[in-house]
């Protein structure tokens, strides 16, 4: 184990003369208290150490001592259903509101381990060992790690089990025996193994009309929540988190505010799974690190989350990460490479900015594991632009990544209009692969009912434009009646009520039915207007406030009322188109 000697201390980064070896990205134990850092340069007899503790009282002449493996986090079937910060330290259990430096505890939960494997079989990387029960956690699995392989010597019985004791050992084609425990060790920032990638060819269904049925996000996708203060970027992450169809959630809170953050670390626990009805906790990971956390672990809890979300890819589940917010890890990017002294890009921040962000978007797939099951990593990460400027270095060089864009207007959320997603600034580039399956739902016309919408939104824009010149009453009653239709499809659609029973999650099925009746209104309407229905006789019809309230008042799951209301819709036009030309 190779030693060092402080020779230089500047906030999160010190300076060290070597007495032996280290590697890039190597961890480190400083002083006495065996804060933990990581190498993040060498230059000759000498490293500089970022640390991810306060180092405060830390001096010249201190020593360190490396610990011959890079920066990892332990994983296994404890995590789940924890509080952690930024490097998977348990945030309960403390005294003090702040966690303690060096206070790293080995975490060494029990569970039940159900074998599924028997002495003589020979295992390849990855396989799965048996399966894990914990209380106050979703079933997982117990997988070999992904550079073990070989023939079953030995394999625990069923029982209870702490995640550090071996349950297994393995002996390689070399003679080599390898003892394997429930806890495993990876590297945060060395991506964990696939199989092989698969295309991107199904949705991550959240709940949300507009994100669903405009600018979808797949399985194994990548989004970006751009946004400025108080557009609800938080709100939105924590609805998706709750309602989306992932298997496992990890939110990471990058950097947020503290009060933010520990409205969510109260909320949540108390919120209910609609899969299980049991607590939401049971599927869900939250890594909170506070802008007043030290700033080099907040530049490491993105690359916690990913490594975590990829060890529940690899049992097969699909994995739904939150990172609020990149912007935060980009500032603590551009404070650390200021501190090592290197050449400041565009706004200060470093000039590897977008390589960083590749690298951590990359890591997002659909994939077929080691085991052979299909798992995935979707990654959901909020920006905040200074003042909404989405030129700004962090939201332009993320567009480059992500496969869809949702952008949060401050407009429509001073409107109330949530989720405040602009749908002419927002874009998704997987519709073409997803409308197979929109369609093998019954949905066959999913890419026409989406393009009409955006089209109508569009013309919404224009026309808008204009009366702001002449005045909404000067138009014809054509363009009256589209604007109009568009401020219904508005109301109806795209604003959702994340407070109302009915109206907080709408399924695939009930978004189609909803979007198909706005569509063939408009239509219907625009007809009615040429044959001299005005647009006020329109709007002053029953069915109008039906269709605007529709989401709030018909149940969730019962389709035919939504089928009725379609029918007493065409009813009502045809009566009063009928009437005017009588």
């Amino acid at each position: 184990m190779s030693e060092a000697v402080i020779e230089y201390i500047g906030g999160p980064l010190l300076r060290a003369r070597t007495e032996g070896p280290f590697g890039l990205y190597e961890s480190v134990a400083i002083g006495e208290e065996r804060l933990l850092g990581e190498v993040v340069r060498l230059d000759g007899d000498h490293i500089t150490v970022q640390v991810y503790e306060d180092t405060t009282g830390l001096a010249p002449g201190r020593r360190l001592a490396g610990t011959g493996r890079p920066l990892s986090i332990p994983l296994g079937p404890g995590v789940l259903g924890g509080m952690y910060d930024g490097l998977l330290r348990p945030l309960d259990g403390f005294d003090s509101p702040f966690i303690p430096r060096g206070s790293f505890r080995e975490r060494d939960q029990a569970y039940r381990f159900t074998p599924s494997v028997a002495v003589g079989e020979r295992l390849s990387p990855g396989a799965v060992l048996g399966a894990a029960e914990r209380e106050g956690a979703m079933d997982q699995q117990v997988l070999l790690p992904p550079d073990v392989d070989g023939e079953v010597v030995e394999i625990a019985p069923a029982g209870e089990y702490r995640e550090a004791e071996v349950i297994c050992r393995i002996e390689n084609a070399r003679g080599e025996r390898r003892e394997v425990a429930a806890r495993q060790d990876w590297p945060v920032r060395i991506a964990r193994p696939l199989a092989r990638r698969l295309p991107v060819d199904e949705p991550l269904i959240t709940g949300q009309r507009v994100i669903d049925s405009l600018f979808p996000v797949g399985l194994g996708g990548k989004a970006a929540v751009p946004g400025g203060f108080g557009t609800g970027k938080t709100v939105l992450l924590e609805t998706l988190a709750r309602w989306c169809s992932a298997d496992v959630i990890i939110y990471v809170g990058c950097g947020e505010r503290g009060n933010e953050l520990t409205g969510m670390l109260e909320e949540f626990p108390g919120l209910v799974d609609p899969r299980s009805g049991r607590s939401l906790m049971e599927r869900t990971v939250i890594i909170a690190n506070t802008s007043n956390m030290p700033v080099a672990a907040r530049e490491a809890s993105i690359y916690t989350a990913v490594t975590l979300a990829e060890y529940y890819r690899d049992q097969g589940l699909h994995v739904a990460l939150m990172a609020d917010s990149t912007s935060r890890w980009a500032e603590a990017l551009r404070e650390i490479s200021g501190r090592l002294g290197e050449l400041p890009g565009e706004a200060g921040y470093p000039a590897y900015l977008s390589s960083r962000l590749a690298d951590f978007y990359e890591r997002a797939a659909k994939g077929e594991t080691l085991a052979g099951k299909v798992g995935s990593v979707t990654v959901m990460g909020t920006v905040s632009p200074p003042a909404g400027d989405f030129s700004e270095p962090v939201t332009s060089h993320t567009k480059r990544y992500v496969r869809s864009f949702w952008a949060l207007d401050a407009r429509r959320a001073q409107a109330r209009m949530y989720p405040a997603i602009n749908p002419l600034q927002s874009y998704a580039e997987e519709t073409s692969r997803l409308a197979a399956w929109w369609q093998a739902r019954g949905n066959s016309d999913w890419p026409r009912l989406r393009r009409a919408t955006l089209e109508l939104l569009e013309e919404q824009t224009r026309l808008e434009r204009m009366a702001r010149i002449i005045g909404k009453d000067a138009l014809p009653f054509g363009q009256q009646m589209r604007l109009l239709a568009a401020e219904l499809l508005n109301d109806a659609f795209l604003r959702q009520s994340a407070f109302s029973e009915n109206d907080r999650y709408a399924s695939p099925e009930r978004q189609t039915v909803m979007l198909r009746l706005l569509i063939r209104f408009a239509d219907l309407a625009q007809q009615a207007v040429a044959r001299g229905v005005t647009p006020a006789e329109i709007t002053g019809l029953r069915i109008y406030r039906r269709l605007q309230r529709m989401g709030e008042d018909l149940p969730p799951d019962d389709l035919a009322a939504y089928q009725a209301l379609g029918e007493d819709m065409e009813r009502e036009l045809q009566a009063l188109a009928e009437e005017v030309t009588a």
